[in-house]
């Protein structure tokens, strides 16, 4: 029987041989646990799996068998245990600690999102990524078909979007955008992993008259058209007689000898729209300078004194800084988004009040606009009645905006 030093000395040697791949496993555990769940497992739960794994009766049980402390290798056994779960509780502890201290880019939720793949992202770009469209761009059932030009427009864009979405907002996004861009009536998006999307559109509902506000008129005239001119730019339109402020509607310009150039009614047909198409870092297609036409909305009474010319002049007017752009960048940073909703007839919030439906605290968002019979009211009171047919403009989560959206229609 050796003595006493020599047995605690082969003790330590055989927990460190026996330890290494316990301590290994409770390393791993500890860094996965932590960096994808943020959570940190119990310590004892630890020791035993690892003494467990060593394979000594049984783990931590060994310690009270008779077996074992009676025996004549007693004092190597239980040193070897002792250094077994000093070694699993150190590296579970550094797992631990470099599970926390590692930037997460992953966790449990993520790992169930639909992404792209990595190399796709990678080619493209580190920040972003791009979008075409596979096959043939097909019908919406129970609407017409796409006309073929716009079909085939369609099929031949790209689009840019942020890297860091996921497959369903990618969707999302690129619906909006085709939306926006072609004014399409209805629209469904598929992407896959590798950026290929497959697209079903409904054609425009209709055309020049969806863009005129109430109240004002369409006229075209005919004149120099500046470079960069877009759909909804402030101008004033200068004539022999008169000079009148109006919003452009559409543009055309075209060079002496040359085709049209790419016309402005490809913009947004709105200020908010165009906002949105600024953050998603996509410049709109504008004119290209010379001669050609410009379509502005304006009064009645000025729509008269501007058809009496025959020619007139475009001067743009600066619109300033826009700092809407920053407030709704901040906005979408940090998870928010917007969207219009309509009370339908027979919804739980029919007949309420913004008061009494408690949008915040119920859905957590924030009602901005509520339009009825009278029009937009921003910032509406408490008392504002939620009757069948009244839209809200409200800003929040997606999954509140989801969950406002299903009840209150």
């Amino acid at each position: 029987m050796p003595s006493l030093p020599v047995a605690l000395l082969f003790g330590v040697y055989l927990g460190v041989l026996t330890g290494i791949i316990p301590a290994l496993v409770a390393w791993t555990l500890g860094f996965l646990f932590k960096y994808l769940t943020g959570v940190t497992l119990p310590g004892f739960g630890v020791v035993v799996l690892g003494v467990a794994l060593a394979g000594v009766n049984g783990g931590l049980l060994a310690l009270a068998d008779p077996s074992i402390t009676g025996s004549a290798n007693a004092p190597t056994i239980l040193v070897a245990l002792l250094v077994i779960m000093m070694m699993v509780l150190y590296a579970h502890s550094k797992g631990d600690q470099l599970g926390a201290e590692m930037p997460r880019k992953l966790s449990l939720r993520t790992l169930g999102e639909r992404t792209l793949a990595l190399d796709l992202i990678e080619s493209v770009g580190g920040n972003e990524v791009r979008v075409r469209v596979a096959g043939e761009v097909a019908d919406v059932e129970g609407y017409p078909p796409l006309p073929e030009d716009l079909r085939a427009e369609i099929r031949a864009g790209e689009w840019t979007f942020p890297a860091d979405l996921d497959l369903p907002a990618l969707e999302n996004r690129l619906a909006e955008r085709l939306t926006n861009e072609y004014d399409l009536g209805d629209v469904s998006v598929a992407i896959d992993e590798r950026g290929r999307a497959t697209v079903a559109g409904a054609p425009p509902f209709s055309g020049l008259s969806k863009r005129v506000e109430s109240g004002k008129r369409a006229v075209s005239v005919d004149a120099l058209v500046p470079t960069g001119l877009a759909r909804g730019d402030v101008v004033t339109v200068v004539t022999a007689d008169t000079q009148v402020r109006g919003t452009v509607l559409s543009a055309r310009s075209a060079r002496e000898g040359s085709e049209p150039a790419e016309s402005a009614d490809e913009l947004p047909t709105s200020s908010s729209e165009t906002e949105k198409r600024l953050l998603e870092s996509v410049r709109a297609p504008t004119t290209t300078g010379g001669d050609g036409q410009v379509t502005v909305a304006v009064g009645r009474t000025d729509a008269e004194a501007v058809l009496r010319s025959d020619r007139a002049t475009v001067i743009v007017e600066a619109r300033g800084t826009r700092r809407e752009y920053a407030l709704i960048s901040l906005l979408r940073r940090a998870g928010k988004r917007f969207r219009r909703v309509t009370v339908r007839a027979g919804g739980d919030l029919e007949g309420e009040t913004l008061g009494t439906a408690g949008f915040r605290d119920r859905f957590g968002v924030v009602v901005l606009a509520a339009r009825d019979t009278g029009g937009w009211e921003f910032d509406p009171p408490g008392d504002h009645s939620l009757a069948p047919g009244t839209e809200l403009y409200a800003v929040g989560t997606r999954d509140g905006l989801t969950e406002l959206e299903g009840t209150i229609a």
